[in-house]
């Protein structure tokens, strides 16, 4: 199979995946298992800083609540987030990246990110260059990913 038909068919993997998830401009991809652990190491791998890992199930645990593992990791560089921010500085407010790496009641894993065309939208700047690189990107991290 030629590359260009590898993107195609991972990128509407993808959409048909995140079809079932529903909410508007998340991008989510179930997992075979919960990727945490290799999404950060493969957004390191790609030179992106990973500026912090929240775990939401252990905040929970800490007053005394039940939660399923839900997990976000703040991730970015300046080579991506800044001519994005050229475009409408107030996409500030949505930088860093995140992905959220979640089980749901079903016990299936999910990894979810916000899609920069959404966001880009959310801002004005529906038309913004830098959109199409950080969502090939994401999408490249996305899939290498959740395919371990």
């Amino acid at each position: 199979m030629n590359r260009s038909l590898l993107f195609v068919s991972s990128a509407l993997l993808v959409v048909l995946s995140s079809a079932a998830f529903g909410v508007d401009g998340v991008i989510a991809i179930k997992s075979p298992f919960a990727a945490m652990d290799t999404i950060e190491e493969n957004a390191k791998q790609r030179g992106l800083t990973v500026f912090a890992r929240i775990d939401h199930a252990a905040g929970a645990a800490k007053i005394g609540k039940t939660l399923r593992p839900t997990e976000v990791l703040i991730f970015g560089n300046p080579q991506g987030g800044t001519p994005f921010m050229e475009c409408a500085q107030s996409v500030g407010i949505d930088l860093p990246l995140k992905a959220l790496v979640w089980e749901d009641a079903h016990g299936q894993a999910w990894l979810g990110y916000n899609d920069p065309a959404f966001l880009a939208q959310r801002h004005g700047v529906a038309q913004c260059p830098a959109v199409g690189g950080l969502s090939k990107a994401l999408t490249g991290l996305a899939q290498a990913t959740v395919a371990r």
